[in-house]
């Protein structure tokens, strides 16, 4: 058994010792940054629904304007501009819808901003200039966020060809 003078001398010590070690501590501060870089972003959205099936016509019969629709998302307050490119690629949005199998005769159409008709929609649209395309701000990628656009065509060439279904795809140019 330890003798009370050393139990003393040894609880002193240890106190001493953890007072000291606390008093001789020293600290030192540094910082360092977290960041994230957001890009900006779009995206389409186009289903079947925004297909447009213009109405079905008699040989030499012209057809009506028809719409369809599809939304763009952007990132936050990204400002942007669409175009509409038919496969032909012609930037004034005029194309030709094609035949199927060995059908060689085509059908001109044209691509419009409005019902009436009156203003097409091309794809001259860049990131800086809405050219003949239209413009939107971006809300966000959430899909209650997107912007919605609709286009109309319509057969501006004869209708007096073979007997088929003519058909063209449309690429939809976001320039942002």
């Amino acid at each position: 058994m330890m003798p009370k003078k050393t139990l003393l001398a040894a609880a002193v010590f240890a106190l001493g010792g953890v007072a000291m070690s606390a008093a001789s501590a020293n600290v030192t501060t540094g910082t360092f940054n977290v960041s994230l870089t957001v890009n900006k972003t779009c995206a389409v959205n186009t289903t079947g629904a925004s297909n447009i099936t213009l109405a079905a016509v008699n040989a030499g019969a012209t057809t009506a304007t028809l719409p369809g629709t599809f939304t763009v998302s952007c990132s936050n307050k990204t400002p942007f501009n669409v175009g509409l490119a038919p496969s032909n690629n012609n930037t004034a949005g005029a194309g030709n819808l094609a035949g199927t199998g060995g059908n060689l005769a085509t059908i001109a159409y044209a691509l419009y901003q409005d019902a009436s008709g009156t203003t097409p929609w091309g794809n001259t649209a860049t990131a800086s200039a809405v050219g003949n395309g239209e413009s939107g701000m971006g809300g966000g990628m959430a899909a209650a966020k997107a912007v919605s656009f609709t286009t109309y065509a319509n057969a501006t060439g004869t209708t007096d060809v073979q007997p088929d279904t003519y058909t063209d795809t449309v690429t939809i140019n976001v320039n942002f």
